[in-house]
């Protein structure tokens, strides 16, 4: 099943392909998207280069499916809640693939409903499409997540009022 969601106010698309059994929150992404894109840039986090990506596809994946892919990636055995990969093509960000069930269990962890969780971890992904990692450098990891969650506080409640 895919869906084409298409930002009316800002020229980034997001397209969601759900290959999951979960309703997931279409609305809710674009504007959280649009809205964590248009921070980005107004902190300058986003390079110039990265201004012309206008796409970003988020697919949603059954655990099974997110077991075997972040084997495969990453050489780990077990279903993360996100991937990220790159794109060719200039005009696109890239990918991020998920795992509904994952971002499930984490929000329930964590104490926070799931489109809080969901929203935190596609800010994770888009800062990792940017080029920020956190595994096997402190400092580096240090600057991802300051970034990370100075963005989500900032605009995450602006987003909350989406609903599908």
């Amino acid at each position: 099943m895919q869906n084409k969601i298409f930002a009316k106010k800002s020229r980034f698309e997001v397209i969601c392909v759900n290959q999951s059994d979960k309703r997931m929150p279409r609305k809710f992404i674009q504007e959280w998207v649009t809205t964590v894109w248009k921070e980005l840039g107004r902190r300058k986090v986003i390079s110039t280069a990265d201004l012309s990506k206008i796409e970003l596809t988020v697919v949603f994946l059954d655990l099974a499916k997110a077991r075997k892919l972040n084997k495969y990636y990453r050489r780990k055995n077990y279903a993360t809640d996100v991937l990220s990969f790159g794109s060719m093509e200039s005009h696109s960000l890239g990918e991020l693939l998920l795992s509904p069930d994952v971002v499930l269990r984490q929000s329930k962890e964590h104490g926070l409903p799931f489109r809080q969780e969901l929203a935190y971890m596609i800010l994770h992904g888009i800062l990792h499409l940017l080029g920020f990692v956190h595994e096997g450098d402190e400092t580096e990891a240090e600057k991802m997540f300051a970034i990370q969650d100075s963005v989500y506080e900032k605009v995450y409640f602006k987003c909350q009022r989406i609903t599908e």
